[in-house]
Order: structure tokens, then sequence, then C-alpha cells
């Protein structure tokens, strides 16, 4: 499967998934993607204390924060972040993450959703270095790619 096939089926199944399948999907993948391992490589110069304690506490708390608090972290977080292009990518896709998620739970579009599960792709990309034209030829990859599928269409696999 090719990069745009993948972009394709994901599209395809947060389209066709349930209400209940969908915010399932969407908290397992923004919990993945706001783990404490990504934030670990953040560098002292890169987020004032204030965006780093704001940042530790969305992550945390991403399942039960409201959407007016969890804007007030990302307001917090965007203020403090102290360098033009070079942000931690464990950070940059937390922040993402934390942004699609506070998009999620306001305007209930499942828009965010398919951008939480690319994100999550790319996050697996980033450790693995897939093949753009077999995406789905590391172990890793196709366990994510089943992960997503597992949960938006969860009958598919019985």
């Amino acid at each position: 499967m090719n990069y745009s096939e993948l972009e394709a089926d994901i599209l395809r199944l947060i389209v066709a998934a349930t209400e209940g399948d969908v915010r399932a999907f969407g908290e397992e993948t923004v919990t993945r993607l706001v783990r404490p391992e990504l934030l670990r490589g953040a560098a002292e110069d890169e987020l004032t204390e204030e965006a780093r304690a704001a940042l530790t506490t969305a992550c945390t708390n991403v399942l039960t924060i409201s959407a007016a608090e969890l804007h007030d972290e990302l307001a917090t977080i965007y203020e403090g972040i102290l360098v033009d292009d070079d942000l931690d990518p464990g950070v940059l896709t937390a922040i993402r993450a934390l942004a699609h998620w506070h998009s999620y739970l306001e305007q209930n579009r499942r828009g965010e959703l398919y951008e939480l599960a690319i994100r999550s792709i790319e996050d697996v990309d980033h450790e693995v270095s897939a093949d753009l034209d077999d995406f789905l030829a590391t172990p890793e990859m196709a366990a994510e790619y089943e992960r997503i599928r597992r949960l938006l269409d969860p009958g598919a696999g019985q």
C-alpha cells in the first residue's frame, strides 16, 4: 500500500465509523501522541517554564480537560515557544495532537481525527522510515495501521 492509498483508506474509515468508534479512536490516538517520552527531548531553550508546565498539564489531562481549558493551555504553550523553526519533533507532535484534539472537542469535526491518525502514522514513520511505495512493509507501520483499522472498524476483523 503506498502512502496515498493509506491516507485514502484512513479517511474512508473515519467517515464510515460510528460516533462511538471515532471517539474511542480519538481518545486512544491523542493519548498515544502526547505520551511523556515524546516530551523528553525538549531543550530548555525551546519553551518558557510556563509553556512547559502548560504542555505537561495538557498532556497529562488530555482526556479529562475541557475544550476551554485546553484552549487556554494551548495559548500558553504557543506564547511560550522560544524557537522559530527547530522545535523538538516529539514536542511538536504533542502540540499538534493537542491542537487537533481541541478542535475536535470544540467542533466535533471528524477531519481533526483524520489529522490525528496522520500524525500517528508520521510518528511511527519518524521511528522506522517507511517506504512511500510500500508503507506497510515494516512491522511497526503495519501494526499502527491495524490499530487504526481495529478502532475505527471493530467488526472488520471478525
